[in-house]
């Protein structure tokens, strides 16, 4: 079994870098990516050579210590009027993944409560601190989903899988991955298929990378082949991340999943959603208000430089669906399983981990 990838770095300390594995190149290149300015922390964000919602929030994190490296050493004022820019700035690169604002919110919060000190270097030091802690609960949080997760699922079990959520889009293990990987290190067999997931193929580059990485038996499928499989009765289990999850349940994930829950629904098998509590966004009620973020329609027409579609055509191309909380079996949290996933659950099991300061 080979080490997992890893996906975000930082190196040194306050004045250092923000180094990412630019994920638009695997499986067939293994290339890091140095990020010494806020800038392109943004550009690969918003190109998606890193994503994932866990991963996202924090490059995010990173990106506003990596912004606020110039004015380190004015007055606190002058500090904190940058980061609000920044803050905002950053905010702007992808509108889904709830992480995201969730990391820029929080180191916010920290410098706010130092806003008293007479420069920005205290700050700076103590926000690079906050990004390094949000980095390592991450770990912790993935590890703890797949010891959650673990038991739903009976040796030699087939589990279905949609996109990417593994170490790749988090600090380590992922969380849908997470599961699968706790399987693994179980001793328990399992057999993964993985949809390709159109247009960009998140899960023929990096969940099968990851998978064949770690040595767990994989079959890649095309998105349109998972009724068959199912209807063939090789999978026991559907299992996904999540970008946003609703106070009802209500689940935002990469496009195609809300039809891999219908089809899991018409067959009779259970369909889990694997995320962390920092993944919730309780001031929304149900899915209706979620933001769905609108892609580039070059992505399909020239998906990889290649045209595959006739000039002119009109395309549609959102990044996202919603899954409704009733086709959603249980939702796995580094708190426990939500099941039945209700509103007084959710809300039960999720907002007091998000009080916590």
């Amino acid at each position: 079994m080979k080490s997992p990838l890893e996906t975000i770095r930082w190196q040194g300390e306050a004045s250092g870098t923000l180094t990412l594995i630019d994920q638009t190149l695997l499986p067939l290149e293994i290339k890091e990516l140095d990020c010494h300015d806020v800038e392109s922390v943004w550009e690969a964000i918003k190109q998606l050579r890193v994503r994932g919602a866990p991963a996202i929030g924090i490059a995010a994190a990173y990106g506003l210590v990596l912004g606020l490296q110039d004015v380190a050493m004015k007055d606190s004022a002058e500090f904190m009027a940058r980061l609000d820019e920044l803050h905002a700035f950053l905010a702007s690169s992808r509108p889904t993944a709830v992480n995201l604002f969730w990391a820029l919110d929080r180191m916010r919060r920290r410098a706010t409560q130092l806003a008293s000190q007479p420069s920005g270097k205290v700050i700076h030091l103590a926000l690079l601190e906050e990004a390094r802690a949000i980095h390592d609960e991450d770990r912790q949080l993935c590890r703890a989903i797949g010891k959650h997760g673990s038991p739903l699922i009976a040796a030699g079990s087939g589990i279905l899988t949609h996109c990417n959520a593994g170490g790749l889009a988090t600090a380590e293990y992922g969380t849908a991955l997470s599961i699968m990987f706790t399987c693994q290190d179980e001793g328990k067999p399992i057999h993964v298929f993985v949809d390709e997931t159109r247009p960009l193929l998140q899960g023929a580059r990096l969940t099968a990378f990851e998978l064949v990485q770690r040595g767990i038996r994989a079959t890649l499928i095309c998105d349109s082949m998972a009724a068959q499989v199912m209807r063939e009765g090789k999978v026991q289990a559907v299992i996904v991340g999540a970008d946003r999850i609703t106070a009802n349940g209500d689940t935002a994930n990469k496009i195609g999943t809300y039809s891999v829950a219908t089809l899991a629904k018409a067959h009779g098998i259970p369909f889990y959603v694997a995320a962390p509590t920092t993944t919730f966004d309780l001031t929304l009620e149900t899915g209706e208000g979620i933001p769905i973020e609108q892609r580039s329609g070059t992505e399909i027409t020239h998906g990889f430089g290649r045209q595959t579609a006739p000039a002119g055509v009109e395309v549609y191309n959102p990044a996202f669906d919603v899954t409704p909380a009733e086709l959603i079996t249980g939702i796995v949290t580094e708190r426990g399983v939500i099941s039945p996933v209700t509103r007084d659950n959710v809300v039960a099991l999720v907002a007091p981990a998000l009080a916590t300061p």
